[in-house]
C-alpha cells in the first residue's frame, strides 16, 4: 500500500507518480485530491488525482517541485513508499452533460483538468481544451487532453510552441466571436483563474475554479484554506474544492497565498544546506 509504482519526470520540476492505493482508486471521481505526507513531522502536500485505474488499484498524481516539502517528495523513486496517503477528499466535479464546455488548464493545472476533460466528454458535452505553460518545455499532459478534447488550444508565454500569449486569450476571441459556450472550468494558478472568472462575467458564462493552491491542511482543522465566495466564509478543502469563480474573492485570496512566503523560503534554504 502506497508504494510509488511509477516515477517520472514529465518537465523540469513536474513529476508524475503512479501510487499503489486501492481504497482510493475505487472511489476516486473527476475533482477529487488526496493528501501525502512523506516523513512523519512533514508537511500535508495535497494533491489532484489526475487518474485512477481501479483494476489495479492505482492513482496518478502530478505535481511541481516548488517548496521543500515538493522537493522532498520529487526525490523519491519506483518502490519508495508514501509514509501517509489519504483520500479521496473534497467534493467531485459537476459532471453532466452541460452542452459546450471550454476547460482551461494553466501549468500543472494541464494534468489536474484532464480527468474532469475525460469525463465531460464521456457525458455527452462537446470538449474544447485551453492549455498554457511559460514555454514549451513545460508543457504537459498535451497528447492526454488531445484525445479526450473536440478541440485543443495550446499557447506558451514565449511563442515557442502553440499560440505567442495565454490561455485567457484563446477563451477571449472565443467568447468574442460568439462560441456557444455552457460552461467554463479552470484550473491552475490563482491569478490565472481570477483572469478567467474576470473575462467570462460579463458575457453571464458560467465559470468554475479550483481553489487547490491555498489548501494546507485539507481537513478543514487549520483553517488556512479560508476563502470568502458570495460573502461567506467557506473552507476550500470540505466545501470545494471547486466554486463559482464570479463569486471568489480573488482578491482577498491572492493576498492569503502570500502570508508565508518568507517561511516558505527560509523552509527551501534549510533544505538546500541539508537541515530540512
Amino acid at each position: 500500500m502506497n508504494d510509488i509504482v511509477s516515477a517520472k519526470e514529465l518537465a523540469p520540476n513536474i513529476k508524475q507518480f503512479e501510487i499503489l492505493a486501492p481504497p482510493v482508486a475505487t472511489k476516486v471521481r473527476p475533482g477529487h485530491f488526496v493528501v501525502l505526507q512523506t516523513e512523519e513531522e512533514g508537511e500535508r502536500i495535497p494533491l489532484t488525482v489526475v487518474d485512477s485505474n481501479p483494476e489495479k488499484g492505482t492513482v496518478t498524481l502530478v505535481f511541481l517541485e516548488i517548496g521543500a516539502s515538493t522537493k522532498k517528495l520529487g526525490k523519491l523513486k519506483q518502490g519508495n513508499r508514501i509514509l501517509h496517503f489519504v483520500g479521496p477528499l473534497g467534493n467531485p466535479s459537476e459532471i453532466e452533460k452541460f452542452g459546450q464546455v471550454v476547460c482551461v488548464g494553466g501549468g500543472i493545472g494541464a494534468a489536474a483538468i484532464y480527468p474532469i476533460v475525460k469525463a465531460l466528454k464521456a457525458a455527452g458535452n462537446r470538449v474544447i481544451s485551453i492549455i498554457g505553460a511559460r514555454n514549451k518545455d513545460l508543457l504537459i499532459y498535451e497528447e492526454e487532453l488531445r484525445k479526450v478534447s473536440d478541440e485543443l488550444y495550446v499557447t506558451t508565454d514565449d511563442g515557442s510552441k502553440g499560440r505567442h500569449g495565454f490561455v485567457s486569450d484563446v477563451l477571449k476571441e472565443l467568447l468574442e466571436k460568439g462560441i456557444p459556450i455552457d460552461r467554463v472550468i479552470a484550473v491552475g494558478p490563482a491569478v490565472m483563474m481570477k483572469v478567467i472568472s474576470n473575462l467570462t462575467k460579463p458575457f453571464r458564462v458560467k465559470t468554475i475554479v479550483s481553489l487547490n493552491p491555498i489548501m494546507v491542511d485539507a481537513t478543514g482543522m487549520c483553517g488556512c484554506c479560508r476563502v470568502y465566495v458570495s460573502g461567506e466564509t467557506k473552507f476550500a478543502c470540505v466545501d470545494g474544492p471547486e466554486f463559482d469563480g464570479h463569486q471568489v474573492d480573488f482578491d482577498n485570496l491572492l493576498a492569503r497565498l502570500r502570508t508565508y512566503v518568507e517561511e516558505e523560503k527560509l523552509s527551501h534554504q534549510m533544505l538546500e544546506k541539508g537541515e530540512g
